[in-house]
């Protein structure tokens, strides 16, 4: 189903540019109407059905991505915030893999159960373990946080159970070790596929509703209310297979190639966070508007590289990308640099769309008559280019 939105705009749309015609199931037809050159998936064009996936890239002001959205006004779960801004607990998404994943976390979190948190490495997982937390009964508590893949070996007992006083050697503290520290709250162990068979098995009888267990050097019998988040990049069967029947709530996590909705809402939010943390990046990539940040200046052919990319390490991936373009942009736009193209591998020539007659009007007498900036409004290499076709339509060039 479709429906009416406001009129999409920006800094360097002055008119009406598109005009979108719903074309069957999943489907719309696009017609260019003003000065600004469309491609659709890189490809010049004047008109085009899209669908899914496809994007709509207004040289030098937007990209447009197609995608499909469920018309669903009952969410069971916490929408108080804007519109492609962070939710209180840090997640950014508007996809509807984003909504699914914030009702299973909040589903979680209403059930007293251990959770198996499963997703690639970049997914978000200890941020899905902090929402589960937060939102639960235990969320007053501090949560109690672990790679278990960072276990000593030969001290994975000692610091998963703790210690009795005097043990191993005379004059040594007694220590809670983290199912102690956990008590009353929750514990997230993340990696927990590096934890071995043999340390799982140790596991299971503070699992169980007794939360039964035993410090090292300590002939008590010691209990422990805490409730297990785990994570891990394997396949759950790579767990030992009673360590994971304990885990009974699985939730799978989304990676950005399932997502790809959300890319430009987390690109947003990624470069407000690194360049708030870097010097003047802040004021050199970004628009103010009454003194407050807006949006940042980003290259389109950019944000349609990163939209094209698949990605192995999902969001750090993505924020590595970012600082890429970051560090080698020239000027004062965040660029689809070259060295961002070679680490993409993406080293061939964008297709250089030529602009006509009025797009070159347009954009000289916008940019005041000056002839390198009018070149940037309409992508072009450099100047001389612009030159060549201010000669080939007809407009009196100063040389």
């Amino acid at each position: 189903m479709t429906a009416p939105t406001v009129p999409l705009d920006g800094s360097r749309i002055s008119r009406r540019q598109l005009r979108l015609t719903p074309a069957g199931e999943d489907e719309i037809d696009v017609e260019s109407l003003g000065r600004c050159p469309l491609a659709v998936n890189g490809v010049p064009v004047q008109k085009a059905r899209v669908k899914p996936g496809d994007t709509l890239t207004l040289r030098n002001a937007m990209v447009l991505l197609v995608a499909t959205r469920r018309n669903d006004s009952s969410r069971d779960v916490d929408a108080d915030f804007p519109f492609g801004e962070a939710d209180r607990h840090g997640m950014v998404g508007e996809s509807d893999a984003a909504w699914e994943l914030r009702r299973a976390l909040a589903f979680a979190a209403r059930s007293s159960e251990h959770v198996l948190l499963l997703g690639e490495s970049g997914a978000g997982k200890e941020l899905a373990a902090r929402a589960i937390h937060a939102m639960s009964e235990r969320g007053k508590r501090a949560l109690t946080t672990r790679n278990a893949a960072t276990f000593p070996e030969s001290l994975v007992d000692a610091e998963l159970f703790g210690t009795a006083k005097n043990y191993p050697n005379p004059g040594m503290p007694e220590r809670p070790g983290l199912i102690g520290e956990a008590h009353g709250s929750t514990l997230f162990l993340d990696e927990i596929g590096e934890l071995s068979h043999t340390m799982q098995a140790h596991l299971l009888r503070v699992l169980d509703r007794g939360g039964e267990y035993q410090r090292l050097g300590d002939s008590r019998r010691l209990t422990a209310d805490l409730r297990l988040v785990a994570a891990t990049n394997r396949d759950a069967s790579a767990l030992k297979h009673d360590f994971a029947a304990r885990l009974p709530l699985r939730i799978k996590l989304p990676g950005l190639n399932e997502r790809l909705d959300d890319l430009p809402l987390l690109i947003r939010h990624l470069l407000v966070r690194l360049c708030t943390s870097t010097g003047n990046l802040l004021d050199r990539f970004f628009e103010r508007r009454a003194g407050k940040v807006a949006e940042p200046r980003i290259d389109p052919d950019l944000v349609e590289l990163l939209l094209r990319h698949r990605y192995t390490t999902h969001t750090r991936e993505l924020e590595r990308l970012l600082w890429l373009a970051l560090s080698t942009s020239q000027d004062d736009y965040v660029a689809a640099t070259h060295e961002l193209r070679a680490e993409l591998g993406n080293t061939v020539t964008e297709t250089e769309i030529e602009p006509d007659k009025a797009a070159i009007e347009a954009a000289l007498e916008t940019a005041r008559g000056n002839v390198t900036r009018a070149t940037r409004l309409l992508g072009l290499r450099n100047r001389y280019v612009l030159y060549r076709l201010m000669r080939k339509v007809g407009i009196p060039t100063r040389d």
